[in-house]
């Protein structure tokens, strides 16, 4: 199954130098009304709901797999669980499992000289989304750190700082790193 792709210039989603995390942005329109959960402005419970136009790789009845909007790399899906929950909650529950194997499935098939399986977790792994989910990406040479247009001055669009420092918060709440 396949919606058809959103952004400027048919490019699923936009911006191609935006959201670390790769997530949908927000939706201005997002509201109760679309989502299937009642969840305010999840990104994903829109796209779950078609309230959000993505590309669709794969969707069964508990899992779906679409494109990010991110382009960093040839191959980048968002795997998440059609309910919405957490991402400890995803992680801790029987459904991870079938998640974590269609990832591979996935990734193998689509990006069969290799692929990363990432998720992230809080604030300083930058997660941008409440909602559950894993990244697939790969398609090309991921060397250390994913690559990407811009990346010198990311951090300065991003934080309106030149570098990430993960302590920064910890020592603005007077908490040693």
């Amino acid at each position: 199954m396949s919606t058809p792709p959103s952004g400027p210039g048919g490019d699923p989603g936009g911006d191609p130098e935006g959201d670390p995390d790769g997530d949908p942005g927000s939706d201005p329109g997002s509201g109760p009304e679309g989502d299937l959960d009642g969840d305010r402005g999840c990104d994903f419970c829109g796209i779950v709901s078609g309230r959000l136009p993505r590309t669709v790789r794969h969707e069964d009845d508990d899992l779906i797999v679409f494109h990010n909007e991110l382009t960093w790399v040839p191959v980048m899906y968002l795997i998440a669980p059609k309910a919405h929950m957490g991402q400890e909650e995803f992680w801790r529950s029987p459904l991870f499992a079938r998640a974590a194997a269609l990832a591979i499935d996935i990734g193998g098939s689509d990006a069969p000289g290799g692929f990363r399986v990432v998720s992230n977790f809080g604030e300083d792994a930058l997660q941008t989304q409440e909602h559950g989910h894993l990244h697939v990406i790969g398609g090309t040479g991921l060397g250390l750190y994913v690559d990407f247009p811009r990346k010198g001055d990311f951090w300065l669009r991003r934080y309106g700082r030149t570098e990430y420092d993960p302590n920064r918060k910890r020592r603005s709440q007077g908490q040693s790193p």
